[in-house]
């Protein structure tokens, strides 16, 4: 086989897509065959996915899809199905952003120290992550029940194909995951009361899965494992040379950090907040998680406004660093009427509360400017490893005023694109997977680099400026 036909299922946390792409050792053309929303349910006073709907549209869109030679999925990490001893789903899937884990790190942390938990999991502390979940779940009648635990891109493989497991750079951002030894931590997950037995067997990117099964109705199909953590694909499509690169995938979360071959564990690290996941070809991804452009998007639904670009190009306008805020403020993580919430903590600061929307979209791409500074020289001192240039990647990429932000805030060239990088790098991984490509990762990147555009951001302006913004966040 020269060249192969394959799908991406990309699945976000506000939308999933259905990617075709013809790929070879020359070859990279991708086509959006299907696009649907993903969007959250509250019922019974508790916020969860719509899987049911989401299984519904990728099926369609594999249809739509045509001939293929191989299927991966990747989505969003942490949340996860549970299933009964006859294999059947007990409920809808719970949302990360669900008050239920609220309050859940201060009773953990009373079990297990927070130094043991960081050795052993390299995991920096999310309310969101699956221990904090699954022991907001430890007394329900659910999880009494359950038989197997499916991260969401390994339930999705198991109605495809009937076949259980669980693939490991996702695995990696559930905190029950040992960085050192790449096996589950059964004695960790037993201390705070959650059944190891229900943790399913692990695969590697790249490693079949199996064949879709009649009840799909498209044919016998194969399903691979790829790097099924969205940002584990990203990193993979992200278009480097070389090691000196920060990388800042940004969408709904800024992800932001270096790639390295072994994790860091210190003290130091560990005070930082910094995480440790897995990725491909036994890389780890050393990062913070930053709240992102959920920001943005949240304010946008509030006032009712689907168009981003007038909301940018008036903010270019509005005076820089007027007022900034942390982006990681826990105020910040539910759905719910984010400008009001922004200007709440404005008032708070003591900083003048933005009038309009366009002073509100400029504190907003401050904030994430300054957050991904500090990230990126958090990440160069804590690993050793120096940056040359930073690639972001995903939809943020399309936001010219962020990218040029970023750049004068880090001093560093920023290099914008691919927008599809997390369906790149899925689709890269069957590929390679199908033999149809090169078998190291900087062969993979190096196609994106000859098939892809990007664009360039220099940086401008004086770094005294981002200091003295940096310093009014950290008073």
């Amino acid at each position: 086989m020269t060249a192969a036909r394959v799908a991406a299922v990309d699945l976000g946390a506000a939308s999933g897509r259905v990617i075709a792409a013809r790929v070879g050792p020359d070859l990279l053309e991708l086509t959006e065959v299907a696009r649907f929303a993903n969007t959250a349910v509250r019922a019974g006073g508790t916020l969860h996915w719509d899987v049911l709907n989401l299984y519904r549209n990728i099926l369609d869109g594999l249809r739509d899809a045509g001939p293929l030679d191989s299927i991966g999925i990747d989505s969003w990490a942490v949340d996860y199905g549970l299933l009964d001893a006859d294999g059947r789903l007990l409920g809808n899937p719970v949302h990360y952003r669900d008050s239920r884990t609220d309050g859940v790190i201060e009773r953990v942390l009373r079990q297990v120290p927070p130094e043991r938990l960081y050795a052993t999991t390299g995991l920096q502390l999310q309310p969101f992550n699956t221990l904090f979940q699954l022991v907001a779940a430890r007394d329900t009648a659910q999880l009494a029940a359950a038989r197997t635990l499916l991260l969401m891109p390994d339930l999705l493989a198991y109605w495809l194909t009937g076949e259980i497991g669980a693939e490991r750079t996702n695995a990696s951002t559930t905190q029950l995951l040992d960085v050192n030894s790449g096996t589950w931590a059964a004695e960790l997950a037993g201390q705070v009361g959650i059944p190891a037995a229900i943790l399913p067997p692990l695969r590697e990117p790249g490693q079949a899965v199996g064949v879709l099964n009649a009840d799909t109705g498209l044919g016998p199909v194969q399903v691979t494992a790829v790097a099924s953590h969205d940002t584990a694909s990203a990193v993979v499509g992200v278009p480097a040379s070389g090691e000196r690169f920060a990388y800042l995938s940004c969408g709904t979360w800024s992800l932001v950090g270096v790639e390295l071959d072994r994790p860091v564990l210190t003290e130091q690290s560990r005070a930082a907040n910094f995480t440790n996941e897995i990725g491909v070809d036994g890389t780890v991804r050393y990062l913070r998680n930053v709240m992102g452009l959920w920001l943005l998007q949240e304010c946008q639904r509030v006032w009712g406004d689907d168009d981003v670009e007038p909301l940018l190009r008036a903010a270019a306008r509005s005076p820089a660093f007027r007022a900034v805020i942390d982006p990681d403020d826990p105020l910040f993580l539910p759905p719910g009427d984010m400008p009001a919430r922004i200007a709440e903590a404005c008032r708070r600061t003591g900083q003048p509360v933005p009038g309009t929307p366009a002073e509100t979209v400029r504190c907003i791409l401050d904030s994430l400017a300054l957050a991904h500074r500090a990230a990126i020289l958090d990440a160069q001192r804590l690993s050793g490893r120096e940056v040359d240039v930073v690639h972001i990647v995903g939809g943020g990429a399309r936001n010219e005023l962020l990218c040029r932000l970023t750049a004068d805030a880090c001093g560093l060239p920023v290099l914008a694109g691919p927008v599809e990088a997390t369906a790149l790098g899925n689709i890269l991984v069957q590929a390679r997977a199908l033999g149809v490509v090169g078998g190291e990762l900087a062969d993979l990147r190096k196609l994106i680099r000859d098939t892809q555009p990007v664009r360039r951001f220099e940086p401008q302006g004086d770094d005294a400026d981002w200091s003295a913004a940096a310093a009014r966040l950290n008073r």
